[in-house]
């Protein structure tokens, strides 16, 4: 009945939250009343990632479109210098093609999913196009396509397109094969199909002729335990006809004897009957035509040239000489003969290449696309340059230490395993040079010892492990012996996990469960196998098609996760790749396999991440995901009984696809947040219902998420587009904990505390210019955030002392839903300090560590809460030193200010007297020269009374007390002291310089009848 009366509560305060708008009521909840939290970015982008096409018109070589592997779609207006997002707005961000409209430069096509199917390959839901240079985007058809690999547009007729589509990657489908509109987009036509496991993997047009198109046809199929190349309907097509109708190359004509596997084509512009075509066979090879496909000859049949096609099967001629060929493989294998030899290029650059644009006008120029980013050479491949701002890595796992500020840790595909700071208290956003590699390979889950956050673990493919150490820069290898007899199988992304009870422990996944107690020096085995040992999906020297992934991406009937209760010792859950979920209780003691007690997931389904609860020892969640075998459902299933009965809270509620993970709020089990292949998505309600996070944050895969138990941050590792921070989730905490929240007028959430301390200088250098990224820093100060129940103009904000002083009153957002505003430590002006006047400026003194009452006043209702300013953890100072030196400030900013008042006296009498000697060059009597005689001289004497120099003298030692908390220096209390004696002095001049001089000045004006120059007040005290 409880359980009832709650969830009907809930579901009341959620509608107060429910969107009027169309596309809001969808997700259930208006983002926009949620939208203070917004996300930060923080890199890397050094490392960058994965990038699957890339684009740019000859006629305008400034504009470069990128299409990042799971990253969006990226356009630089300035030669590559920056580049920014085009494409964030839309459901998902895996890219396979981009294709700039040769007639209109701002139409761009924009193909969904990479073409190269790897294990971890991002996957589309369609075409898109922009008229309008990336503003808008609009979807234009062939959404189950999956992996669009090429697009063609007509060179003359932008009505005309040709659509390359690979299709589904892990399972039939028979939207693929060539496609062709003629309308623009409006409508399409399948003009070249083979079968529902055949895909279009190349298509090229003639240069010379845009009714001649060739297109290579792929038959395919990924497993999670096999990848299989190759087939009967795998072959070379040629249309003369503008695609309307094909011929299939075959035998006599020169192909390859066999069945084929995937195609490379790639026609030369200088000599468009001359065509190259890189053909998997029994011997791959490279084939090359002389009279435009009609015949084929093998040119080069080395195992070097068609390596590894499923991943590399690019090929380009140079547009200015068609003996030049550049094949993209893991390096770059240029030819200067045909293809007859290749020789790699200097290898300084990322390796696995997936898109070269040659420019046309000066053929040494290239821009590439590689696993770590795109690069540019200005002399055919010798040299390059790295776009070093395109933060697009694919992160598998994250985790974060406790570092003030804290550091994030995790491992990127094929770009290593690294740690970097959330925050940087130095000038800058966060840059590359601010990361540290911690370990090599593909990066998978990296976590770091609590005892010793300098000494951590780092994973890379194949199960390989390795302790490093940050300080010495050790890497030493651990990775797990196997038993006598028995080969150890590690998932391409292994399990670990650290035992939150005894912080010394690590567990580690093959088909067993492994735990070291000695930071891996020994290993135990604790478990039986916890998958199906199935031999028929354990990996294969062959697969039945003509080549496999040998990176071991498919090593199967492996341990994916592994999660230790953080409430109960010796409770440990494991999920495999085949589908098994096990629970272990007295540490392993004994394994119990509750995989039948879930309902209605495929069996043998993939478990990439188990949650066991932090609040009830019984709780856990386990997602699955099926789409390696085409199933894009959503499977988030959750048990309170220690795995005997499963419900599952994703299905229909909210989440749109196939989800990665899940994690559970340290603090409130009612709120959730998963991570899934299209973004992020939040639960208030434990599961009953979910919407998609979008602000700030792009809806790139989602594969790792942790709450920062300390500052209470969200930190989202996505694989596409790197880090993310949410800073400070305990609002949507507090809405989850109490839903009638929202009925309040206005309602201070708690705060986290603020830390005053200094921003360092940048290392490196001091000016970064445009083309270095920067990650997004915390804002500096503390962060208030209220709710406001019906909108407001403003909401007021003040910040008042333990003695009931107001120290600080700030205007803020009063939107209707979440506010966020950051006080910035800066107190109000002193009394009697105006603005114009002290080393301040329009704000006062830096308040001090203690502990502060903030209170928000909106639409005549309030809300009060405290606050508390921490100091620099780094740096301790007493508070009676951090009293002196603020008293000592605000001294100086009072000395300040008077030194002000007089500069304003002085700018006042010169004004008045210019306009006096303005009106006396009209005159030519002697009475007019006298008075000019007499002006000159009264700025002479105002030049020796209102001599700062003095004063200026003690005040540049007075002004670098703010560079430290103690208290201040000897020689600074000296230069206040003499400065304030000084400026007493200078003040007497000046006051002097009003009651005599000035006044006989005036009084001779008078007489002239010219009162023009005012007589300001006296200075001083």
């Amino acid at each position: 009945m409880r359980r009832a009366l709650r969830s009907a509560v809930l579901a009341s305060a959620l509608a107060a939250l429910t969107a009027a708008s169309p596309a809001a009521a969808q997700d259930g909840v208006d983002p926009a009343l949620l939208s203070a939290i917004g996300a930060r970015e923080i890199g890397p982008a050094g490392m960058s990632g994965r990038i699957a096409a890339l684009d740019i018109l000859p006629s305008d070589p400034t504009r470069i479109w990128v299409g990042a592997a799971t990253g969006g779609v990226w356009r630089s207006d300035n030669g590559g210098i920056s580049f920014e997002p085009v494409f964030d707005d839309q459901r998902m961000l895996g890219v396979g093609a981009v294709a700039i409209d040769p007639n209109a430069p701002d139409v761009v096509w924009v193909g969904g999913g990479e073409g190269n199917p790897r294990n971890s390959a991002g996957v589309g839901n369609g075409l898109y196009v922009t008229r309008d240079g990336g503003d808008t985007w609009a979807r234009v058809g062939l959404e189950n396509s999956e992996r669009i690999h090429r697009i063609i547009v007509h060179p003359t007729r932008s009505e005309i397109v040709w659509v390359g589509v690979l299709g589904p990657a892990w399972s039939d489908g028979q939207e693929r094969g060539v496609y062709k509109t003629t309308d623009g987009g409006q409508t399409w036509r399948k003009v070249l199909y083979v079968d529902e496991r055949t895909g279009a993997s190349d298509l090229v047009i003639d240069p010379s002729n845009p009714m001649k198109l060739y297109a290579g046809m792929w038959s395919f199929r990924r497993q999670p335990w096999t990848f299989t190349s190759g087939g009967p309907g795998s072959g070379l097509y040629v249309s003369h006809d503008g695609g309307e109708t094909w011929d299939r190359a075959a035998e006599v004509d020169g192909m390859p004897a066999g069945e084929l596997g995937r195609i490379g084509l790639a026609v030369a512009a200088s000599s468009p009957r001359t065509v190259y075509a890189l053909v998997e066979a029994e011997r791959s090879a490279l084939l090359r035509s002389d009279d435009g496909g009609a015949t084929w000859q093998t040119v080069n049949d080395d195992r070097s040239v068609a390596n590894r096609p499923f991943y590399y099967a690019d090929i380009y001629v140079d547009p200015t000489n068609e003996l030049r060929i550049y094949n993209l493989t893991s390096r770059v294998l240029i030819s200067e003969d045909g293809g007859r030899s290749f020789e790699g290029m200097p290898n300084d650059v990322h390796s696995d290449f997936h898109g070269l644009w040659i420019d046309p006008s000066d053929s040494r120029h290239l821009w590439v696309g590689t696993d770590g980013g795109v690069y540019e050479s200005w002399d055919r491949a010798d040299s390059w340059r790295q776009v070093d701002d395109l933060p697009v890595g694919q992160f598998y796992h994250i985790s974060v230490d406790d570092a003030v500020p804290y550091n994030v840790y995790g491992g990127m595909q094929d770009n290593g395993s690294w740690k970097g700071p959330s925050d940087k208290w130095a000038v800058g956003g966060i840059r590359n040079a601010d990361w540290v590699e911690v370990a090599f390979g593909d990066g998978f889950n990296t976590i770091v010892d609590p005892r010793e956050s300098h000494v951590g673990y780092g994973m890379s493919q194949g199960g390989n492990l390795v302790r490093f150490d940050t300080r010495s820069g050790e890497r030493k290898p651990i990775r797990p012996w196997a038993p006598d007899s028995v080969d150890l199988r590690f998932n391409w992304n292994a399990a670990i996990a650290l035992d939150p009870h005894d912080v010394g422990t690590v567990y580690y996944g093959s088909q067993f469960v492994h735990r070291t107690t000695d930071r891996g020096d020994t290993w135990q085995i604790i478990s039986p196998d916890l998958t199906t040992n199935d031999p028929e999906k354990q990996r294969q020297e062959e697969s039945g098609g003509l080549t496999i992934d040998n990176s071991g991406a498919e090593n199967h009937t492996t341990l994916l996760t592994i999660a230790p209760s953080p409430v109960q010792r010796e409770l440990i859950w494991t999920g495999s790749d085949d589908g098994k979920v096990h629970l272990a209780r007295a540490g392993g003691g004994s394994w119990d396999d509750v995989t039948d007690n879930i309902d209605d997931v495929p069996e043998a389904t993939w478990i990439p991440h188990i949650e066991a609860s932090k609040h009830q020892a019984g709780t856990a969640y386990v997602v699955f995901d099926d789409h390696r075998r085409g199933n894009w459902q959503t499977y988030l299933y959750r048990t309170e009984n220690f795995g005997e009965d499963w419900r599952n809270i994703g299905r229909e509620r909210g989440i749109d696809g196939f989800l990665h993970t899940v994690e559970e709020d340290p603090v409130t089990p009612n709120l959730l947040f998963a991570g899934g292949e299209f973004g992020l998505f939040v639960s208030l309600d434990r599961g009953d219902s979910w919407f998609k996070w979008t602000h700030g944050l792009p809806p790139a895969p989602v594969r790792s998420l942790t709450v920062h138990p300390r500052d209470h941050d969200l930190v989202v590792g996505t694989h596409g587009r790197a880090i993310w921070i949410l800073d400070d989730i305990r609002p949507l905490r507090a809405l989850a904990q109490n839903p009638l929240m929202v009925e309040e007028p206005v309602h201070l959430f708690e705060a986290p505390p603020a830390y005053v301390h200094h921003t360092a200088a940048t290392d490196g250098y001091h000016f970064s210019a445009d083309g270095a990224f920067e990650g997004e820093t915390k804002p500096y100060g503390a962060m208030l955030t209220y709710w406001v129940g019906a909108e407001a103009d403003s909401a007021v904000v003040t910040v008042n002392a333990e003695d009931g002083r107001t120290v600080r009153t700030l205007t803020g957002p009063a939107a209707r839903g979440l506010n966020r505003v950051v006080w910035d430590l800066e107190e109000d002006l002193p009394e009697g300090v105006e603005a114009a006047g002290g080393r301040f400026g329009p704000q006062g003194p830096e308040a001090l560590p203690g502990l502060y009452t903030v209170t928000v006043a909106a639409g005549g209702s309030t809300a009060s809460r405290s606050l508390t300013v921490l100091e620099d953890p780094r740096h301790p100072v007493s508070m009676a030193e951090r009293r002196e030196k603020y008293d000592a400030l605000v001294q100086g900013a009072r000395l300040g200010a008077r030194l002000a008042r007089v500069s304003e006296v002085e700018e006042q009498v010169r004004e008045g007297v210019g306009r006096v000697r303005t009106l006396l060059e009209e005159r030519d009597d002697g009475l007019a020269t006298e008075l000019r005689t007499a002006a000159d001289d009264l700025l002479e004497r105002l030049d020796a009374a209102a001599d700062t120099d003095e004063v200026n003298a003690y005040r540049r030692g007075v002004g670098g007390m703010a560079a430290s908390y103690d208290r201040p220096t000897e020689g600074q209390r000296l230069d206040l002291r003499r400065m304030g004696e000084a400026l007493s002095r200078l003040e007497a001049r000046v006051n002097a310089f009003l009651d005599v001089d000035l006044a006989t000045f005036r009084s001779r004006l008078d007489d002239a009848d010219l009162a023009l120059v005012p007589r300001p007040d006296r200075v001083g005290g």
